[in-house]
């Protein structure tokens, strides 16, 4: 039986080899105690500090993960090493007491009928949100905006406007979040990630491979949708504030200049190295991990369309070129 253990500050710590502890982001700090770790992640330094916290505790408690309940942003979960970041699917506002009760009930339940614990804190995490919204609370807020309206994008060269945005936002004291891929045919898994990691900041610049990169990392058939409409599409998504190219096969030289406080990825990426998270967390960033929506792909979609059949309405010829019926 998986043994889910919600810490509490005045008590003991958990037994060794639990399969999940549940701290709040408060506890998890009071737990593992200062770190000898500074950089310039701004108001990201929460998920920063929560990271570095939830690793030292899986260790300290010798726990298989720790999940640190962030509130309204939901909860990050760590196994040791990069951690997965599972946000809230909606913003309620409510008493939150008891929020984390439920958070770690919903979590034990799912893990005894047999769910990985990333699915059993998924779950945990919309249990949760659910229960402060029912508990009384007055507005129920979807994806809300942020304090200032972004300023709309510029027709210019897309990377000197997402250098722009990201100073701006800095200079206000706010999070900097930045996301990267090729986003060649858009999918319902891009959309996922690129919403999930605009809630977690002040604004999200999506920085995209240009053809030529794009080209010597798929091959020579792609991409299918050139960069200026790939940019043009993901402008027009809501949760993106900025584009930004990059003509590298790794995108390590455009962060070096947007420093973003957040570098987001899907969570297929969990078990995989990162060559840029060490440049990230020179400055004191953070790369966080985000879960992915199992079966979407380009490639995936791309050969499915290959293989579809061509047929043509019952009873009709396709047209050709001269518009006179075929003999």
């Amino acid at each position: 039986m998986p043994v889910v253990w919600d810490p509490h500050p005045r008590g003991r710590p958990p037994v060794p080899g639990v399969r999940l502890a549940t701290p709040c982001a408060a506890e998890a700090h009071a737990f593992a105690g200062p770190a000898d770790d500074t950089g310039e992640a701004g108001h990201g330094s929460e998920l920063h500090t929560a990271a570095q916290d939830a690793g030292r505790l899986v260790r300290a408690w010798r726990a298989a993960s720790v999940a640190v309940t962030l509130g309204g942003r939901g909860a990050l979960l760590s196994h040791g090493a990069t951690p997965l970041l599972v946000p809230s699917p909606v913003t309620a506002d409510g008493d939150a007491c008891g929020a984390g009760d439920r958070f770690a009930a919903t979590a034990a339940g799912l893990l005894a009928d047999g769910e990985l614990v990333e699915t059993a804190v998924r779950g945990a995490v919309h249990a949760a949100t659910r229960y402060v919204a029912e508990g009384g609370v007055r507005t129920l807020v979807m994806d809300p905006a942020p304090t200032e309206p972004a300023s709309p994008p510029s027709e210019g060269e897309p990377t000197d406007d997402a250098l722009r945005t990201a100073a701006r936002v800095r200079a206000a004291g706010g999070t900097v979040v930045a996301a990267g891929g090729c986003f060649d045919l858009l999918h319902a898994g891009h959309v996922a990630l690129l919403q999930a990691a605009r809630r977690t900041g002040d604004c999200l610049v999506v920085c995209v491979n240009s053809d030529a990169s794009v080209r010597r990392r798929k091959g020579d058939g792609r991409p299918l949708v050139p960069e200026a409409d790939r940019i043009r599409v993901l402008r027009a998504l809501e949760c993106v504030d900025a584009v930004a190219v990059f003509d590298e096969d790794t995108p390590e030289r455009l962060l070096a200049e947007l420093r973003p406080h957040i570098w987001a990825k899907g969570g297929d990426y969990a078990m995989a190295g990162l060559p840029e998270a060490p440049l990230v967390e020179s400055w004191g960033g953070q790369v966080v991990l985000f879960p992915y929506l199992d079966g979407r792909s380009t490639t995936g979609i791309a050969e499915r369309a290959a293989l579809a059949p061509h047929t043509h309405t019952a009873g009709t010829r396709p047209a050709t070129g001269s518009g006179r019926r075929s003999r």
